[in-house]
């Protein structure tokens, strides 16, 4: 299947929707909007829904994911600052004050990636390459390898893309059916062999092999791990949307101990 860039939007745009319980025009609208999260069989199997509160920004406003009951409280929030602002400090601290009192706390911050065609690319890697799949995957849910591999969903790697330096695995790039229609990649690179292009030669390859299998690719890296940000950037994929959950306090609390 061919794909152009608008084409990619409009289908995370309509996964975002069925995720949050939405329509995908509502990312685009000027105004924000709240909705009452409910449990979908088509959102991302690792989501927990319904949400009790959870915001998305394409850019144009915030689309707000929530609780019955937490409802006033994050209607009040967005419509107090500017869409950007309200996903960073300070006035993310008036947000998770006001979801205290109900025992949440802001949980998780995020920035999601999709593939700009004219950009994506496999560059040369320093290592010889190997396309693996599923059963290459068994003796791999090892801690190298966690971002790339999920133990807890085994049953949604589907594919990846190893670099080895002869018969050693050094790096390895690999992606999870999260829905119908999007594959989110994950990479890891052993420490000796970093800084030297793997990762992006990797990750460019593994999106390009994504996008002909028919499905579209995407990366998810929170905003300050340069490191993985830059990878997303050199692999050609482009900022696309950002979301911020809030989760129980002891979910956070249990989080914190680990």
């Amino acid at each position: 299947m061919r794909f152009t860039n608008g084409d990619i939007l409009r289908i995370a745009m309509e996964q975002s929707a069925i995720d949050a319980n939405c329509r995908a025009e509502d990312f685009l609208r000027a105004e924000n909007v709240v909705v009452v999260s409910a449990a979908n069989p088509g959102a991302r199997k690792y989501l927990s829904l319904p949400f009790d509160c959870n915001l998305i920004s394409y850019g144009n406003n915030i689309v707000a994911s929530v609780g019955e009951k937490y409802r006033a409280v994050v209607t009040d929030y967005i419509g107090r600052f500017p869409a950007e602002h309200c996903f960073e400090t300070p006035h993310m601290h008036v947000l998770d004050d006001g979801l205290q009192r109900d025992g949440l706390r802001i949980c998780f911050m995020a920035e999601y990636f999709l593939p700009d065609l004219e950009q994506v690319k496999a560059p040369d890697c320093p290592y010889g390459e190997k396309l693996l799949r599923p059963k290459d995957f068994a003796p791999l849910y090892v801690p190298a390898w966690s971002n790339a591999l999920c133990e807890k969903r085994r049953q949604l790697d589907v594919l990846g893309v190893g670099a080895y330096d002869g018969e050693r695995l050094i790096g390895l790039a690999a992606c999870s059916a999260d829905c119908e229609t999007m594959w989110q990649i994950g990479v890891d690179v052993l420490p000796a062999y970093r800084r030297q292009g793997v990762a992006s030669a990797l990750t460019g390859r593994l999106a390009m092999e994504i996008l002909e299998r028919g499905k579209i690719p995407f990366y998810c890296a929170a905003w300050s791990n340069i490191k993985s940000v830059r990878n997303a950037i050199r692999s050609g994929f482009r900022p696309a949307w950002v979301e911020m959950t809030a989760k129980s306090a002891s979910f956070v609390g249990e989080m914190n101990r680990r």
